[in-house]
């Protein structure tokens, strides 16, 4: 594979910033979705062409929808998969509409993926240093500490 589509790949990972932008008033959390994500690279390709494709693969008795994400130079290219379980019902939607929903799930994770975007916060983003006042008491008078 040549290096500069994976020189290109990286710049394009280094300088995208894809924030999550959406809201969930339920679960009082925000997130991104495939769109915000291909909302924030698009600007960045260059002459870079980037494509989602899915299959839909039976594993078992359960159907998973498969995104593959492809970015390409024309003449290399580098992928990245993705699943999704479709669920066997969902309240409020029908068949094509749970499809659907699994599809967008599975692109989202394979442009996570392909563009090394991380959907949690990691343990070092906390702030550990807070020390309560009950704390800090208990530990300034607690003998075994000297």
């Amino acid at each position: 594979m040549e290096q500069t589509i994976i020189k290109k790949l990286s710049q394009i990972q280094q300088q995208l910033k894809a924030p999550k932008s959406q809201h969930n008033n339920f679960g009082n959390y925000n997130y991104r979705n495939c769109e915000d994500i291909l909302e924030a690279v698009k600007p960045l390709l260059g002459d870079l062409v980037l494509t989602i494709s899915d299959d839909i693969v039976s594993i078992g008795s359960r159907y998973y929808v498969k995104a593959t994400a492809t970015l390409s130079d024309g003449q290399n290219t580098i992928t990245n998969t993705a699943f999704a379980r479709e669920s066997e019902t969902k309240k409020g939607m029908d068949e094509s509409q749970i499809t659907g929903a699994s599809s967008s799930y599975a692109r989202k994770y394979a442009l996570n993926g392909l563009f090394c975007i991380d959907d949690t916060k990691d343990a070092d983003s906390a702030d550990n240093t807070k020390n309560t006042p009950k704390t800090a008491q208990k530990e300034q008078n607690d003998p075994k500490r000297d």
